[in-house]
């Protein structure tokens, strides 16, 4: 799957690892509020974070259309 945001990406990763918010959260070492939030579209993920996060997108095929997420 393409997505344009983290947003997307994001929500759509955690469905895939069947985990809630909580669980995402717990498994990037972040607070439930800051999945929820970025699920939201309200802030975007750390730097430090999105380094996590590329390489599960990576392990569980979702696909960021670059040119359109800000960096």
């Amino acid at each position: 799957m393409i997505v344009d945001n983290y947003a997307s990406a994001i929500k759509e990763l955690r469905i895939k690892m069947n985990l809630s918010q909580q669980g995402m959260a717990q498994l990037l070492g972040v607070s439930f509020s800051s999945i929820n939030r970025w699920e939201n579209s309200v802030h975007e993920p750390t730097l430090k974070v999105k380094r996590k996060l590329r390489s599960l997108f990576v392990e569980y095929d979702i696909k960021i259309n670059w040119w359109v997420v800000k960096s």
